[in-house]
């Protein structure tokens, strides 16, 4: 019943009234219909989203740069200029769904904080052994074939009887080569830990 039980509309004003909730029945099933939508079209979103990362064959270009390297300033050294190579790297789907985005892949290292945004990441990097120290890293898709990626890093590094402080950014990108990895066999990426 459209009215409630003590209302005693008659006439004019209750055909009025009976006139209002067809209108009303009509914007409801409108806004339960875009809300539906709504909700598909989100899903659909996130589903075409993670789609567009592809797994496999990579080629990463880093070039990496040393603030700080462990060398005393002027010597003779590697780290005195910025050091460029390039990888073929196999990107696994577990990787894209657990980082969001291509991460450094490094041993003796953990990946936390992890954040993931619609077009790539953020988290710390803390690194144990050899070389010890934390960092940041970022890393964002350009679009499904291409990625760029960033790691800034403060600690130490074994070098002879004694750490040396170190500190060095490096910066990525990455190109889609192939849905074939080849012979190239997949990286273990940093362990993650919330």
């Amino acid at each position: 019943m459209i009215l409630g039980g003590g209302n005693s509309l008659r006439g004019p004003a209750r055909r009025a009234r009976v006139r209002e909730a067809p209108d009303t029945m009509e914007a409801m099933r409108k806004t339960r219909i875009l809300a539906i939508l709504g909700c598909c079209l989100f899903a659909a979103g996130a589903f075409l989203w993670a789609q567009a990362r592809k797994p496999y064959l990579w080629e990463m270009t880093v070039t990496q740069t040393w603030q700080q390297g462990p060398f005393p300033a002027g010597a003779n050294s590697p780290f005195s200029s910025p050091i460029t190579h390039t990888n073929q790297v196999c990107l696994t789907q577990e990787q894209i769904d657990k980082y969001g985005a291509p991460v450094p892949q490094s041993r003796g290292c953990q990946v936390t904080n992890i954040v993931k945004k619609a077009d790539g990441m953020t988290a710390d990097m803390e690194c144990t052994g050899a070389m010890s120290g934390k960092g940041t890293l970022e890393s964002s898709w350009i679009d499904d074939s291409h990625a760029k990626g960033k790691v800034h890093f403060i600690g130490s590094i074994q070098a002879g009887p004694n750490p040396k402080t170190i500190e060095f950014t490096a910066e990525s990108t990455s190109v889609f080569k192939s849905a074939d990895c080849g012979n190239v066999k997949p990286l273990s990426a940093p362990t993650p830990n919330k």
